[in-house]
């Protein structure tokens, strides 16, 4: 994996030129000239995801040797106190991480790559997750708290993170974060800007409403979507059954009148059962936009479901093998737990770059390169990038 890396996976990844033009669009640039610029705090907010478990001295040790390395040694950066370190991230903010992952974070799967398409669609997949962080009042006061069984409050509070990831390389390339308070179906919406045509979205069942499946069926992109069976789930009309056993179907709200009055939608239905070894295997049910059997039949759209899960991959990888034992996020206020959190996803996005990258130049699915290699030596590269071969 190293032979195929040259510089510090952050600053390969995340440019300076990039991260100064950011700084700048977000009006983040120091007004006098600091040991700790705000290009240099920037790399710091994604070098905390990175080295996560490592004080504030230990990040910027091994931080600052590849930064002067990737300006050809034409910059030094001296030791700064872990007040200065934090006083220079609550000035910094969240907004421009934020912006920076936005800028950059794209669907990196190529052509030929495996797993990565349905029927000439790439395959995204929209799921939603939560962080603990400190608890402290203003975060208490800002994020809040799942109640527990017990009517008792949760030890923290948490942050809500919901994301659009990419099946076939795990590349979060669009997220929104929020308190708990705000469930996924809200932080949903804003997610969907970044559907096109020729993608295909998964989701679960927990994501349908009739809005929401409107919405993103206008984005241009296919949708295969899980839908509740019970009493509470939608009632599709029936239209015409399809030779590969499912069948199309109407899609309308009953209430309110309004909704009654409004163009019926055309879905899709695919209704199977897994057969697991249990008596009675629990019943699917797929809705999608993908109407022509022709294209992809009952058979490919229920295995294809089955990638949903991969970003539930994604947000492990993130949670545990690069957050690793702490499950705390450290920061103490809510805009530097933003900053945070903004952080992680560029530090996810960068190796999971550096992993399809590896993969395509081996021609392997990507799901075959180990994380906890790419880990290892995306943090090797980032301390010691004049030890990778050229």
């Amino acid at each position: 994996m190293s032979d195929v890396v040259s510089v510090g996976v952050l600053t390969q990844v995340f440019p300076p030129g990039l991260v100064d033009e950011v700084i700048d669009a977000t009006e983040s640039r120091e007004q006098r000239v600091r040991v700790l610029p705000a290009r240099e705090m920037a790399y710091f907010a994604i070098a905390m995801a990175l080295y996560s478990q490592g004080s504030y001295d230990d990040v910027w040790s091994l931080l600052t040797d590849g930064l002067s390395w990737s300006s050809g040694w034409s910059e030094a950066f001296r030791p700064p106190s872990r007040s200065a370190i934090f006083q220079a991230r609550a000035r910094l903010g969240s907004a421009p991480v934020r912006a920076l992952f936005e800028k950059v974070a794209a669907p990196i799967g190529a052509e030929d790559m495996a797993g990565v398409w349905l029927a000439g669609r790439r395959m995204v997949a929209i799921d939603g997750t939560c962080l603990d962080v400190a608890d402290t009042p203003v975060n208490q006061e800002f994020f809040g708290r799942p109640a527990s069984r017990k009517r008792e409050r949760a030890a923290f509070p948490q942050a809500r993170v919901v994301a659009l990831a990419e099946c076939g390389t795990h590349a979060i390339f669009a997220a929104e974060v929020g308190p708990y308070r705000q469930g996924e179906a809200t932080l949903t919406p804003p997610l969907l800007e970044h559907l096109e045509a020729g993608m295909v979205l998964l989701a679960d069942r927990g994501f349908f409403s009739y809005a929401l499946w409107r919405q993103a069926a206008a984005t241009g992109a296919d949708l295969l979507w899980r839908i509740r069976t019970d009493a509470s789930g939608p009632k599709p009309a029936h239209v015409a059954d399809l030779p590969d056993g499912s069948w199309l179907a109407d899609l309308r709200r009953a209430t309110p009148a309004a909704e009654r009055n409004r163009e019926a939608m055309r879905v899709r239905v695919i209704d199977y059962t897994i057969d697991d070894g249990r008596p009675q295997g629990d019943p699917y049910r797929l809705f999608t936009t993908v109407l022509d059997p022709g294209q992809a039949t009952a058979a490919d759209l229920a295995a294809a479901y089955v990638q949903r899960w991969e970003i539930e991959s994604a947000f492990d990888e993130l949670k545990t093998h690069q957050r690793g034992p702490r499950t705390v996020l450290r920061s103490k206020s809510p805009d530097l737990v933003l900053q945070e959190i903004w952080g992680h996803l560029c530090c996810h996005y960068a190796i999971r770059s550096l992993m399809t990258a590896v993969a395509r130049h081996a021609g392997h699915d990507p799901d075959r390169v180990c994380l906890v290699a790419a880990l290892r030596i995306t943090r090797q590269t980032v301390a010691h990038p004049g030890d990778s071969p050229p």
